[in-house]
């Protein structure tokens, strides 16, 4: 991962953890215990009379100015996000807002972060990571409340998300890594779930597939609303229904031991499905491996598609077909649309959809032969 990825942000924060960098000086405070207080007290002055030197926001005497520019001078003091925010009313530094479905981020996960972090890092800037999730959340507070960060990038949105409303009511400058029930109401970057889902199932009609289940992100996850999973689930029934198939739906955790235990519970469920549409990448592993457990080769008797990591589609054998997600795309542009939001751009919100066409590899081919 990239080293401007971090709990807080990097570069803010010295060995002693005061927000200043370490610079001795000879007889005096080293700058790890210089801070605005340390600053008033050495220059003489009071605290306030030092942000203003800093903001500019009142005017001050050229001589105190001097006085207090000659301390910060000689302490080799460097102002941190909190005085930098008052200096130029920026912290230069991004919010993600990311709770982890489970006890840690998956692979597909943190390669969005790396993307997040990489085109923040583009445009000189760092980011603060924030696992707060729904509800009452003290660290979410913190975070915008505090104004530790210049504006935020939500991630794992909910149909409605009550993180939305909040921000919504506040002002605060943020924009979202999929879309809530109302489209309109923010800033979004996302995926088409629904059309990438019915592609993947028209894909699979086309072969003869006639019976097939869709592997979808965790049970938990659709339950508290995780707005990719119900699209998914639109497009699935949507299209199984126009194309006269049969499908059925299981829900699967992330990882490959979920992997394998949901192509258990697919086949003695349904023993002649032949297609499978798999949303959930960090499971793609166990998948292959759970049908090769049940005697079922990828193509012959089975046929995989569904919307992953080109790194991921790739990585199993045969390579599996289907959309890939543009997770450097997504995190590039998630970040310009936060910057807009900065640059006091119109308030307008602005959404990018992607739809990535099929990238069609060796995971799939004609359904077999029943009669």
């Amino acid at each position: 991962m990239s080293n401007r990825f971090d709990e807080v942000a990097a570069g803010d924060r010295g060995p002693a953890g005061n927000g200043s960098r370490t610079r001795a000086s000879s007889g005096s405070p080293t700058a790890a215990a210089v801070n605005i207080g340390e600053i008033a007290r050495l220059a003489g002055v009071s605290r306030s009379t030092v942000s203003y030197a800093l903001s500019g926001k009142r005017p001050i005497s050229e001589r105190t100015r001097l006085r207090i520019q000659q301390v910060i001078d000689e302490h080799g003091f460097q102002p941190n996000a909190s005085a930098r925010a008052l200096a130029h009313g920026r912290t230069r530094t991004l919010g993600v807002v990311f709770p982890p479905a489970g006890r840690r981020y998956t692979d597909m996960q943190l390669d969005f972060l790396n993307a997040v972090i990489d085109a923040a890092a583009a445009h000189d800037h760092d980011v603060l990571l924030s696992r707060s999730g729904e509800g009452t959340d003290e660290a979410f507070d913190r975070l915008v409340g505090q104004r530790r960060v210049d504006g935020a990038i939500l991630m794992e949105i909910r149909v409605r998300d009550s993180r939305v409303d909040r921000l919504l009511g506040t002002g605060f400058p943020f924009v979202t890594m999929g879309r809530t029930a109302d489209p309109d109401a923010n800033s979004w970057v996302d995926m088409d779930w629904t059309e990438l889902t019915a592609r993947c199932v028209r894909h699979l009609a086309e072969l003869g597939h006639r019976r097939l289940a869709l592997v979808n992100r965790p049970r938990e996850l659709f339950a508290v609303g995780y707005e990719a999973a119900h699209r998914a689930v639109e497009g699935f029934r949507a299209t199984v229904a126009e194309q006269g198939l049969t499908g059925e739906i299981h829900h699967c955790g992330d990882d490959a031991a979920s992997g394998e235990a949901v192509v258990r519970e697919i086949l003695a469920h349904d023993p002649l499905t032949t297609g499978l549409v798999v949303l959930n990448e960090a499971a793609l592993v166990g998948v292959y491996r759970g049908l090769a457990q049940a005697g079922r080769t990828v193509p012959e008797d089975v046929s995989v598609t569904g919307i992953a990591g080109a790194r991921w589609a790739e990585t199993v054998t045969p390579m599996m077909t289907g959309a890939d997600n543009p997770s450097d795309l997504m995190g590039r542009l998630a970040v310009e649309l936060l910057l807009e939001r900065l640059a006091d751009s119109p308030a307008r919100s602005r959404h990018h959809l992607l739809a990535p066409e099929l990238t069609l590899r060796a995971s799939t081919g004609r359904a077999p032969n029943r009669s």
